[in-house]
């Protein structure tokens, strides 16, 4: 059965019609210039990540002024985040002790100073209290924030950023235990995104500074 002639003719313009309109598609997207990410250079290569992270507002933890800390607490500033615990014999007052160092570098500007933040994040919520951790962030910089909360909560934060931790279920005979934990630093922009990580070969206050500076001068007024 032959097809009529009208029907014949709209299945031609439909053809035509799908031909001019790809044609145009692959036109006005060659003619449009797409945005270019961001270039990181080769000194901040395996330091800044190469495809930041944006991290999930599932986690509610409480800081040492017994205040909601959430991702809004992360954004529009610099964020150094650090996990640990008060009770830590080395690894943690080693880390605050240079984390204390690097912000008196950049105390030497005002504007970046003010605009970054350290916070120490305990993943010992059975024994650091609010009040225990602002003592003992005090001890280091007045101004560096300290954080805990439910193990459920710190979870969904440490998991985003893959900082490992463990608390150990031998316990000595005073009751007290040991947490085998990350030592890295975990730098999230003001967008609330991962962007990058100081790991311990990174960790001299002056070279962690000096790259920050780098980071901050590269993609600063991108946020």
């Amino acid at each position: 059965m032959r097809e009529p002639p009208k029907k014949k003719f709209m299945s031609k313009m439909a053809i035509i019609v799908l031909i001019v309109g790809g044609a145009i598609s692959i036109i006005l997207q060659l003619a449009i210039p797409k945005p270019t990410a961001p270039v990181v250079p080769k000194e901040l290569q395996g330091i800044v990540l190469p495809e930041v992270k944006t991290l999930q507002p599932s986690f509610n933890l409480t800081d040492h002024d017994n205040r909601p800390f959430n991702l809004s607490r992360l954004k529009n500033r610099w964020s150094f985040l650090f996990f640990g615990y008060t009770h830590c014999p080395d690894i943690c007052p080693t880390v605050l002790g240079e984390a204390a160092e690097l912000f008196e570098h950049l105390r030497l500007d005002k504007k970046i100073y003010d605009s970054s933040q350290l916070v120490f994040i305990s993943v010992d919520p059975g024994r650091d209290t609010p009040e225990s951790l602002k003592e003992y962030v005090a001890y280091f910089n007045k101004d560096f924030t300290g954080v805990t909360g439910e193990q459920e909560q710190i979870k969904k934060l440490s998991k985003q950023l893959a900082a490992v931790y463990m608390i150990s279920p031998e316990k000595d005979e005073d009751g007290d235990y040991q947490v085998f934990h990350s030592s890295s630093l975990f730098l999230i922009n003001p967008n609330g995104e991962f962007f990058a990580i100081f790991k311990p070969e990174d960790s001299s206050p002056d070279k962690i500074a000096k790259t920050f500076l780098k980071i901050h001068s590269t993609f600063g007024d991108n946020f």
